[in-house]
């Protein structure tokens, strides 16, 4: 039965599956030095240098486990003694270079950074290349190559740098917790913190815990059914499993009727496309969308429904990790975790989930569903215009699958060339069924959140409202 990806990915799992399971017996403090030896047994190395490396790196990993660094406010965070295996990167010349006469390298090159030895192969000096690349673009026999880190490449906002020590290094202003880097990291040396020991406390503590899940889950635990998920939710203590899609539907139907009235906006759903507008398009940020986003929406309606309860978001997102700590969204969800940290915390009680009954999970329409993937938002705001009878506002969506596609429009829209009316953000490729927290990471089929959608009992967004008395 293959839950990950990566090796990366399940070692993660066991450190927070020991942590959780220490935190269920009331015993994290007293056994929290033996975890790593629990991991790695024995004398012999199985993935670094020597065993003592191994368990240091696994200490810090428990202490990521745990909340992590309280001094740092980004989620994502490196693990320094993880990350000392990867070159510095840059452009490098190989051995398919030929010793041409051509010399085009040699020519596009503004800084006089290329020279030739006696064999005429070419070499970069490194004290004067900019890494602008020209060279790599008309080499002939592309003998130069781009060696970007694997986490600077994944990072499309230029966050991730190097320290002099060689260790990656994030800059807070720059990162928008997007989580790209933490996957694509082949050592693991960037990862998230987690939250699971807060969700555990409330859980112990019998508090009326409500479980708020991602649509996104119609593409996670593909070795259970939907239904045993959610019976597995609530038998590990938790009062009720809620769609966020539901939410989702409450800001469509709100959205639409926002944007007819200001012409433009740009969309609230994904944190980590929010935190990139107020970054990089600061002159756009008044026309991010007011509304919450699903999972804040939809939490804010338990609380004011039920004032005693306590809200778990569960997702693919690590951007949500820190939205659940901005004071607008603070008051309504008390937790976040990731269906990786799901998965630990069924393993950590011995749950198995696929020898369940199945329960129900049906609050939202097809519409709050299938935000899950790009597109989805746009096709619920077109929803929401034409069940709200709003007939003489023409929708013009751009959806951006990537944040480099979110990059270009915004930098369209900020120069008056685009011809959109509604900027759909996600910064995970795919959309939410991309996140970073997800179980597996290959490329999801969009139509299985399609599928997923139409098994709603709720087939249109004022249909799921009216349950909650928010439409008459």
């Amino acid at each position: 039965m293959r839950k990950f990806d990566t090796k990366v990915q399940h070692l993660k799992y066991k450190v927070l599956r020991e942590v959780a399971r220490e935190a269920w017996n009331g015993t994290l403090t007293e056994h929290l030095l033996d975890i790593p030896k629990t991991i790695v047994p024995g004398n012999e190395p199985t993935m670094r240098c020597c065993v003592y490396k191994e368990r240091a790196i696994l200490g810090e990993r428990v202490k990521i486990a745990m909340g992590g660094d309280k001094e740092n406010p980004n989620v994502i965070e490196v693990i320094e003694i993880a990350c000392d295996e990867c070159p510095m990167g840059g452009y490098e010349v190989t051995d398919a270079c030929r010793g041409c006469l051509a010399h085009r390298c040699e020519d596009v090159c503004r800084r006089g950074a290329i020279t030739f030895d006696s064999q005429q192969k070419a070499h970069i000096d490194k004290t004067k290349c900019v890494e602008c690349g020209q060279c790599a673009k008309v080499c002939p026999y592309s003998a130069i190559m781009d060696f970007k880190r694997p986490c600077v490449k994944s990072c499309k906002v230029g966050a991730i740098s190097m320290t002099e020590s060689k260790a990656a290094s994030i800059d807070n202003d720059k990162c928008i917790s997007c989580g790209a880097c933490v996957y694509q990291c082949p050592f693991g040396a960037i990862t998230d913190k987690s939250f699971i020991l807060d969700a555990i406390e409330m859980l112990k503590n019998k508090e009326k815990v409500y479980a708020v899940i991602a649509p996104s889950i119609s593409s996670q635990f593909r070795y259970a059914k939907l239904g045993q998920v959610i019976t597995g939710i609530k038998t590990l203590g938790f009062h009720s499993v809620v769609e966020a899609a539901l939410g989702a539907d409450m800001v469509a139907y709100a959205e639409s009727g926002e944007l007819a009235e200001k012409g433009f906006l740009t969309s609230s759903c994904c944190p980590a496309f929010v935190s990139y507008v107020k970054g990089q398009f600061p002159e756009l940020a008044d026309n991010i969308s007011h509304n919450l986003s699903p999972a804040a929406t939809i939490a804010k309606y338990i609380k004011e429904t039920d004032p005693d309860s306590k809200i778990v978001f569960i997702g693919p997102c690590t951007a949500k990790k820190m939205e659940f700590q901005k004071p607008e969204v603070r008051p309504y969800i008390d937790c976040v975790i990731t269906f990786e940290e799901l998965q630990a915390l069924f393993d950590s009680r011995d749950l198995e989930i696929m020898e369940m009954e199945e329960d129900v999970l049906d609050n939202a329409s097809y519409f709050g569903r299938i935000f899950a993937r790009c597109g989805g938002l746009a096709d619920a705001v077109a929803e929401g215009l034409k069940e709200r009878g709003i007939t003489d506002f023409d929708l013009k969506a751009v959806s951006c699958d990537g944040i480099e596609e979110c990059r270009m429009a915004l930098l369209k829209k900020s120069k008056n060339v685009l011809d959109a009316n509604f900027i759909e953000g996600m910064a995970c490729v795919g959309g939410c069924i991309g996140g970073a927290g997800c179980l597996t990471h290959g490329e999801k089929n969009k139509a299985e959140v399609d599928k997923y959608g139409k098994e709603a009992y709720e087939k249109t967004i004022t249909d799921a409202l009216s349950q909650l008395g928010k439409i008459d």
